[in-house]
């Protein structure tokens, strides 16, 4: 126990140095980015690098509150006014993961073991985009390769995390589309009160079993306040800047040695169709602009196929329509946790796939 202490101290505080750097670089969302980067790397090459799963916990619940705060009774109603929007990115998201699914398995179905029943369970889960950890349980529960579901989600969540906040930046397309959240000063209180709520929701939510529910959890309570007129306290932005952290570690401490030796063509594969995901969505990003008039770098954060506490992070730190990114990705989320599975015997086992 006390050497995992040490390990997750030093993990800690690499990532702490590297943010500082990142800061000083000026880099897209250095304080995710610089940890994210550094962990991934000391891990690959052997060093004992280790998270902390309530560290993360915490990150989310932190950002699920702060970005609560941006949903004023004005912002709302603009969200609400882009519901169709919304649920056309659903649809399209859906169909994405579908079509990846279907490409890894014709890819990579020769060189897995199983049957093909197996194999198709792998790739489909595997492709869904969002609810990396709800679906490996899934393709668990149809009988697909655990570790492959995992480790495509982990591959996916990386690479966007890391490619689109730099595409978006390089573009000079930050702080053009500015959301600002309802309370703007701080209160020692009120900011206790806040995240006691926060914490309130989210544990009400783990506790009944709920996807991501120290996001959303947060997330719902803080923009339920919010809504209602009620500004307790602005986030500071060390609290916010510590979260960022902490979610960074947890992305990179993924990438141990034995991780990527593992599977080497599956890893490729799944890192190629990421990237052409990513140019895909920001296709179809330029597309949702046209016909709604929001800015296309707001759009292609809210319909990217990477996590929703990155996205929304990136949205948050680069001032790119926080609500509405937030709103897209955690409707796409809800989606896929509810769809994807009953989408699953649908499409295969009526087609004589699964037994």
């Amino acid at each position: 126990m006390k050497v995992a202490g040490v390990r997750v101290a030093l993990t800690l505080a690499l990532a702490l140095a590297a943010a500082l750097a990142c800061v000083w670089l000026r880099t897209p969302i250095p304080w995710m980015i610089g940890p994210l980067l550094a962990t991934s790397i000391a891990s690959i090459l052997g060093a004992p690098t280790r998270s902390y799963g309530p560290f993360r916990n915490a990150g989310q619940w932190l950002i699920g509150t702060a970005l609560g705060l941006y949903f004023t009774p004005q912002v709302v109603a603009l969200v609400a006014s882009l519901w169709w929007t919304i649920v056309l990115a659903i649809v399209w998201a859906l169909a994405l993961g579908w079509g990846f699914g279907a490409w890894l398995h014709r890819v990579n179905s020769k060189g897995l073991t199983g049957t093909d029943q197996e194999r198709r369970v792998t790739t489909y889960f595997a492709a869904a985009i969002g609810g990396a950890s709800e679906m490996t349980l899934l393709a668990e529960r149809e009988g697909g390769r655990t570790d492959l579901v995992a480790a495509a989600h982990s591959v996916r969540l990386i690479i966007v995390t890391l490619s689109v906040p730099f595409a978006v930046m390089a573009a000079g397309l930050q702080g053009i589309d500015p959301s600002l959240p309802g309370p703007r000063t701080f209160s020692a209180i009120g900011l206790a009160v806040l995240l006691a709520a926060a914490m309130g929701g989210a544990w009400l939510m783990n506790k009944t079993g709920r996807a991501n529910p120290w996001f959303l959890g947060a997330l719902i309570v803080s923009m339920g306040l919010t809504m209602f007129g009620i500004e307790l306290s602005a986030m500071p932005q060390w609290l916010s800047n510590t979260a960022q952290l902490v979610i960074g570690v947890s992305l990179g401490v993924r990438f141990q040695r034995e991780f990527l030796g593992s599977a080497p063509r599956w890893l490729l594969s799944v890192a190629l169709g990421t990237v052409g995901m990513i140019v895909i969505c920001g296709v179809f990003a330029l597309a949702l602009s046209y016909a709604t008039g929001l800015h296309p770098a707001t759009l292609v954060l809210g319909t990217s196929p990477g996590g929703i506490a990155e996205m929304a992070i990136t949205a948050k730190v680069l001032q790119l329509g926080v609500p509405v990114v937030t709103a897209f990705q955690v409707c796409r989320l809800v989606a896929v946790l509810v769809l994807v599975e009953p989408l699953f015997r649908r499409l295969y086992r009526t087609n004589g796939i699964s037994g």
